[in-house]
């Protein structure tokens, strides 16, 4: 998007201006309690990184996620290499993304990580390749003709250009800029593999940019993940006559500001359950804990309780075992309670 657009759809401009409200509110929530804020983040870390690379097919056991994602082990395929090298991109962008600005050196780097240690990680496509669908009888169809290879490195040097430019010359929301240098990057398709994948790294660094930083707790890639089948609908619709600018970027551009609403929306409700210690939650934990017959576990009163967080409902157990009015055995999920006025069986 290289000019102001002459107007702004109605469902954009609500879009951002529900934006623009998550972000004034992000400070407040990001001072609550710092182990629930970890929690977040290690779930993100180890959801962006699954999910972003099973969007392009690259699949790995359930059961070695966490030692793909957070151990050092040796890996056993080239999918788990792809995974762990996801999650050496997201840390950089977390640690480090002041330091990053989103020029090509930037997306060549992010992309070596993406890629590990294939032959041309970190290198722009050398032979032209458009972007082909899939049917499941064997049929085929171009869906995009990209931008030729030896034209690659001309158009990422304007791209980037470009968002610089925009920034700095404010033309129109950067929220737009965003979406919309996403759509471009993907319909230039720099390299041969792993465009997909490093489009949503530069969403993420991109907003860090912008102070929108709710993918550090939630992840933009597991939302886009669930309703796939619109990303790519909304991707196809807005690259029709790209080549020639003619196209309609407000079906993507949407659909991306739909992804961060998404985000900050499950942001409050993860925060809003700790948010508020006092008051309403409280009371219900307390009514379900006091209306237990005999013994309980802490998921029954979960279950009881939706909407109201784990870490809040141990805090509340261990008031009243302090106060004497329950009483425990065991520890940990396992651990069995009874209230002290419960007629039913009594711990010993």
């Amino acid at each position: 998007m290289a000019r102001k657009p002459e107007k702004i759809p109605a469902t954009t401009a609500w879009y951002l201006a529900n934006l623009g409200e998550a972000r004034g509110k992000q400070e407040l929530f990001t001072k609550q309690s710092p182990q629930k804020l970890k929690v977040l983040r290690e779930h993100a870390l180890i959801e962006s990184a699954v999910s972003s690379n099973r969007i392009e097919g690259v699949k790995i056991d359930e059961k070695r996620i966490a030692t793909v994602i957070f151990g050092r082990s040796l890996l056993r395929d080239r999918d788990e290499e792809e995974v762990r090298g996801y999650r050496d991109a997201l840390n950089l962008i977390h640690q480090r993304a002041s330091k990053l600005p989103v020029s090509e050196e930037t997306i060549q780097k992010l992309h070596g990580l993406c890629k590990g240690e294939i032959w041309d990680a970190g290198r722009y496509k050398e032979k032209d390749g458009d972007i082909i669908e899939k049917y499941p009888n064997g049929r085929e169809r171009i869906r995009f003709k990209t931008v030729p290879a030896a034209r690659t490195s001309e158009f990422m040097q304007t791209l980037t250009e470009m968002w610089a430019r925009s920034l700095t010359e404010q033309w129109v929301h950067p929220l737009i800029i965003v979406a919309a240098f996403n759509l471009d990057f993907l319909c230039i398709h720099p390299f041969r593999d792993g465009n997909g994948r490093v489009s949503r790294l530069l969403l993420l660094l991109q907003c860090y940019h912008l102070g929108y930083e709710v993918g550090r707790y939630i992840s933009i890639e597991r939302i886009i993940e669930e309703d796939k089948d619109r990303y790519y609908e909304t991707l196809e619709q807005s690259s029709q006559g790209w080549h020639k600018g003619k196209h309609d970027p407000w079906p993507y551009v949407n659909y991306v500001l739909y992804a961060f609403k998404t985000a900050y929306r499950e942001f409050e409700d993860q925060i809003g359950q700790i948010a508020s210690p006092k008051g309403a939650k409280t009371q219900i934990v307390l009514n379900a804990i006091r209306g237990q017959s005999g013994e309980f576990r802490l998921v029954d009163i979960e279950r009881a309780c939706p909407g109201v967080g784990r870490d809040w409902i141990r805090v509340l157990l261990g008031d009243l075992k302090k106060s004497g009015e329950v009483k425990c055995r065991g520890k940990g999920p396992a651990a069995r309670w009874v209230h002290k006025e419960s007629k039913g069986t009594t711990l010993k």
